[in-house]
């Protein structure tokens, strides 16, 4: 159980027990860190990412942005967790509209193969799922073990049908729910617990590759000497993980957030930050989306306008358009290699 008052580590306190980390859990570093010196320098922002495209202002009480998924007719649908909202942008019209309010704080989004909308609602703490013709919801998970799950933060699927979210909540974990984790819901409703602290800080983003080989995770703890990197898990057949090893370190920057993945393994990352926020997080992540190999490489970059960039996700007729939520906007650039082909949900 996480001691709710940790004492803080100075820096060889924490090197060493990194190091004895490694050695008992086989989290294995593969990618540096993310250093403006060595990196940016070295990539371009325009042979794999156009320029960045302002779609829409959200304006309301409270604004941030968050979980972008297409559905079946193209239409991009996100989430404004804070006033429990799920936006819908029309590219054929070019058109902002309210698609569901009262949406219990639902942060992350997406579609599986029948074109149903997987959400996860961090105010009721579940995963549900919509089917839009019916509108009938279902929940998915909303507790572990007894206990509620902390905040469900974001969703992805393999080809299998499993679903694999994040959750968490607080800083440090509220009394009474589930630590922070990475959960697997299976076919047959079961839930399985992947990961949970102290070997993940802040579980965020999560994605497979096209192949289903591989499992991607964001952490993006906003604490001093605490995870800010995305970490790579070998995926079984069975939905299993194992061989955990840092992919790539923005430690100590502002972490990515949420990202996507393109048809080669790419991923494809929304990070850093304008501004210095009221955390150890410093400017050296640039404030944008990143384009990062399968080996750890940045590949690519192009800025964002605003804070904070969240999420992404590929949309459009060859899934070449990239939908971005950026602070109170909605932003679009369209990319060289398409998104995997899961991003369509079938016809």
């Amino acid at each position: 159980m996480r001691n709710p008052n940790p004492r803080r580590q100075n820096r060889r306190e924490f090197m060493r027990t990194t190091a004895a980390t490694v050695a008992t859990t086989g989290i294995l570093t593969i990618g540096n860190r993310l250093r403006a010196a060595d990196r940016y320098d070295s990539v371009s922002d325009s042979d794999r990412l156009g320029e960045a495209e302002v779609l829409a202002e959200i304006r309301d009480d409270t604004v941030f942005t968050e979980g972008p998924a297409v559905d079946r007719a193209g239409n991009l649908l996100f989430t404004n967790v804070p006033v429990s909202k799920i936006l819908k942008w029309d590219p054929a019209a070019r058109q902002l509209s309210t698609y569901q309010t009262d949406s219990h704080e639902t942060n992350g989004l997406a579609f599986d193969p029948q074109g149903r909308l997987l959400a996860c609602e961090g105010g009721s703490r579940r995963v549900t799922r919509t089917d839009p013709k019916t509108n009938r919801r279902e929940v998915l998970a909303d507790g572990f073990e007894g206990k509620p799950l902390a905040k469900p933060n974001d969703v992805c699927l393999d080809q299998a049908g499993r679903i694999y979210f994040t959750s968490r909540s607080a800083v440090d974990d509220p009394e009474g729910e589930n630590l922070k984790g990475v959960y697997r819901i299976d076919p047959d409703g079961s839930l399985h617990r992947l990961l949970a602290w102290p070997d993940v800080h802040m579980p965020n983003g999560i994605v497979t590759s096209p192949d289903d080989k591989t499992l991607y995770l964001i952490e993006a703890h906003p604490d001093a000497d605490r995870h800010r990197d995305i970490r790579a898990y070998d995926l079984a057949d069975d939905g299993s993980i194992s061989r955990g090893r840092v992919l790539i370190n923005f430690y100590p920057g502002r972490s990515g957030d949420g990202m996507c993945i393109d048809a080669d393994g790419n991923l494809v990352v929304a990070a850093g930050l304008h501004k210095t926020r009221k955390t150890s997080e410093t400017l050296q992540t640039k404030p944008g989306i990143h384009v990062i190999s399968p080996q750890g490489t940045l590949l690519a970059y192009r800025e964002t306008p605003v804070d904070t960039v969240t999420n992404c996700t590929f949309g459009g007729e060859d899934l070449r358009t990239l939908y971005v939520t950026c602070g109170n906007l909605l932003v679009s650039m369209r990319t060289k290699i398409p998104g995997k082909p899961a991003y369509r949900p079938q016809a």
